[in-house]
């Protein structure tokens, strides 16, 4: 049943309706639609559009086909309606005949749609900061099992300082953190509604838009009729929270790939998010992390197709706005199994603190604690800095670590070096002595760790 048939005296052709029709992959929006309708049948009653009989009616039969969509029981299947409004009156009008044909009234599909696609937005909002909330809380607990382990830290991805492995883990809980929020502040813009504003110009019939509004959980009603039709700033939003966050996903699983590989060997993963060579036996590929990591790229081009499509639509609909709904019911999808398979890994990994250990004390990662020793000593920093590499030099021709150097090779570079600087090329010394908000010493991220378990406990 189209509704929009009786100007028309032939019907669309079979490629058209391929092109055209959306039920396929709008009917994720059946309960958003329904749970619209009654409010709308609502509206239409107190306008004085319908009686109170024939809103009791509408309401009852919508509230019925709302269950069997919670429920899964509605079959698409086999519909031949365009869209998932047209699939609605449908099943209305075959349970109520004319009372069903009456719920349109004062109503488009632009405003309907636009309406729905918030309503679930909005749903998919509160998962999704539920599973970042599982990630934070993996996260946060295997920081806690493995506290003062000691990992390489690297830039360049070469070793660089000393960092507690809970440093890593935290720097990943502020990631997602930052993602929580920013699905918090699209809420502010997305709770708007736009029920009521018609086609593009608003309706003729006096509905109340504010209680339409206040009865569907937004915040307020859309002020403008055109902007409220054509906005699909909203989904622009969800898609780069999800972008923004995939990328983070897809940068901790690089992390993690390299923590596990061999020439690493920091972790193991659990075999539940592992898999073999169908050639060579010896094999445990880290799939998960790297199906993560390459998801990234449908999320983003998400993205900016719905960019491309609306930097050159005129207000105020246009059927090229129907391309929002595939990209961002993918995104979400893709988001939320990203997130669940995330917080599975961490809660898999074995590290292996003896290993990073060894290889957190390679690469002459204490070179600046030397240079900073220096400065105690009364010379300058830049002076330290060329003096430490200079020592470096002599360390890597005689085959050892610094710390493994004599005193009289030491002092061979500089003669301000004395045996207490032994105790400043441990690791442990370079990680306490970053004893500052923010820093990785023992204190500071056992403070910040049993805080943000603290505050994930409340939140829970």
């Amino acid at each position: 049943m189209a509704l929009w048939g009786g100007r028309f005296s032939a019907g669309s052709s079979s490629m058209f309706r391929q092109v055209n029709d959306s039920l396929p992959f709008d009917q994720v929006m059946a309960v958003q639609d329904l749970q619209g309708s009654i409010v709308w049948s609502r509206a239409l009653y107190k306008a004085g559009v319908l009686t109170a009989d024939e809103q009791k009616q509408l309401a009852l039969a919508l509230s019925e086909l709302k269950e069997q969509a919670e429920q899964g029981l509605l079959d698409f299947s086999a519909s031949t309606e365009e869209d998932i409004h047209s699939f609605v009156e449908a099943a209305l009008i075959e349970k109520l005949g004319d009372t069903g044909r009456k719920l349109h009234t004062g109503r488009s599909r632009n405003d309907q749609v636009a309406t729905d696609f918030r309503l679930w937005v909005r749903a998919h909002v509160t998962s999704l900061r539920e599973d970042l909330h599982t990630v934070l809380g993996a996260l946060l607990n295997v920081a806690d099992r493995h506290r003062e382990a000691i990992i390489p830290g690297y830039t360049h991805l070469q070793r660089a300082q000393p960092v507690l492995f809970a440093h890593w883990c935290l720097a990943y809980v502020e990631m997602f953190k930052r993602d929580i929020t920013r699905l918090e502040d699209l809420t502010t813009r997305l709770n708007q509604c736009p029920l009521g504003c018609g086609a593009l110009a608003g309706t003729t019939y006096p509905v109340d838009r504010h209680a339409i509004a206040e009865e569907l959980g937004f915040d307020g009603p859309c002020l403008n009729s055109l902007d409220a039709v054509s906005d699909r700033d909203f989904v622009l939003e969800l898609l780069f929270c999800a972008s923004t966050s995939m990328m983070h996903i897809s940068r901790m699983a690089e992390d993690l790939i390299f923590y596990n590989s061999g020439e690493a060997g920091f972790l193991q993963l659990g075999d539940a998010v592992t898999s073999g060579s169908s050639l060579m036996p010896q094999k445990k590929n880290p799939d998960a992390l790297e199906l993560m990591r390459g998801k990234c790229g449908r999320v983003f081009g998400a993205l900016q197709s719905l960019l491309v499509t609306m930097k050159g639509l005129p207000l105020a609909y246009n059927k090229d706005m129907q391309e929002d709904k595939e990209g961002a019911i993918d995104t979400v999808n893709q988001w939320h199994c990203c997130l669940c398979i995330a917080a599975e890994v961490l809660d898999s990994l074995s590290l292996n603190e003896s290993r990073c250990r060894e290889a957190a004390a390679q690469g002459f990662a204490n070179a600046t604690e030397l240079a900073d020793y220096l400065v105690e000593k009364g010379i300058p920093f830049r002076t330290g800095h060329d003096i430490a590499g200079q020592v470096v030099l002599k360390a890597i021709q005689e085959g050892c670590a610094i710390e493994d150097l004599s005193l009289t090779s030491l002092q061979a570079v500089c003669d301000k070096i004395d045996e207490d600087v032994y105790p400043v090329l441990q690791l442990e010394y370079g990680i306490n002595k970053r004893n500052i908000l923010g820093g990785t010493s023992m204190q500071t991220v056992s403070d910040a760790l049993d805080k943000a378990l603290s505050e994930l406990a409340a939140k829970d």
